[in-house]
């Protein structure tokens, strides 16, 4: 049986990682290393698992279903592995989270700090990006995400809140332009949009009936990054668009004033995804623990 399983996490994770060279900075060793374990795996096994060219590596037809099998087993082996610990190890081990770029800085990062000193055996690797991860291909235990998850078959949410959100503008600017009284004054002021790909995410408010309106501002100013958006409204530049825990420091020493609070802007709910399993790790367990008992607090609205 050891014969049997000697080479597949190496193939598995030059798989998951993209490259021999990636899958050895994962596993601790060379990158010629990793191949020669594949390459005895793919002679043992009588096919071509990997299709190498110089620049690329991808799967043939039977590499593809033998990774299939292979990724299986080994969630099974990690699952049996995590069952026997379950409530009886202390969590060890790698874990890697994903998480957005500036709510993963200043909201998640926090959190795995602490993580780390509670757990001395505890090595975590925490990810910023904002795109959508996948956590199979990309290799990740959890993902941090914000706004509607879509519906997947073989993922858990945690729900950790909802993400405030506000409309402010620097005091010089209010006090040149006037404050908006609702939102129906907004299309008369100067915005700074957030976006990406040349699409501004709309402004959701409630109206004075309750129903959500939404608003895409007729921006000059068009950023990718809240923390640049904070900035420029700070500078006087326009309305902004923001979350409360970015916007909250802003607000107290008085570099940006409310327009309009969390009670009339609707926010976004953030969830702590993870793939679904049996038993869950301890390293993950834990992990998702501490973000729901610590994220929350972070998120109290303006």
């Amino acid at each position: 049986m050891t014969e049997r399983l000697r080479g597949v996490e190496e193939f598995v994770d030059v798989v998951e990682a993209g490259s021999f060279a990636a899958a050895g900075e994962r596993l601790g060793v060379t990158r010629s290393a990793v191949a020669k374990v594949v390459a005895r795996l793919e002679q043992r096994l009588g096919v071509r698992l990997l299709q190498r060219t110089t620049r690329s590596l991808s799967l043939t037809d039977e590499g593809h279903a033998y990774y299939e099998q292979c990724r299986r087993v080994l969630a099974d082996l990690g699952a049996a592995e995590a069952a026997l610990d379950h409530g009886r190890r202390e969590p060890a081990g790698r874990l890697r989270i994903t998480a957005p770029v500036l709510f993963g800085r200043q909201c998640v990062a926090p959190v795995v700090r602490a993580l780390v000193e509670e757990y001395p055996r505890l090595d975590v690797e925490l990810s910023f990006s904002d795109r959508v991860t996948d956590l199979v291909e990309d290799g990740f235990d959890l993902a941090v995400r914000i706004g509607t998850l879509a519906d997947h078959a073989t993922l858990v949410a945690r729900r950790l809140g909802v993400q405030g959100m506000g409309i402010c503008a620097s005091p010089a600017y209010l006090a040149q332009h006037g404050k908006p009284a609702d939102f129906a004054d907004l299309a008369a002021h100067t915005s700074i949009a957030y976006g990406r790909a040349g699409q501004s995410a709309p402004w959701r408010v409630l109206g004075p009936d309750g129903k959500t309106q939404e608003w895409r501002p007729a921006a000059r100013l068009h950023f990718d990054d809240l923390q640049a958006i904070a900035d420029a409204a700070a500078a006087g530049a326009g309305l902004a668009w923001l979350p409360c825990w970015l916007m909250g420091p802003y607000l107290r020493d008085g570099r940006l004033a409310l327009v309009l609070d969390s009670r009339s802007v609707l926010g976004a709910e953030v969830h702590v995804v993870r793939q679904k399993a049996r038993h869950t790790p301890p390293k993950v367990r834990v992990a998702v623990d501490a973000f729901v008992a610590r994220i929350p607090p972070m998120l109290a609205k303006v």
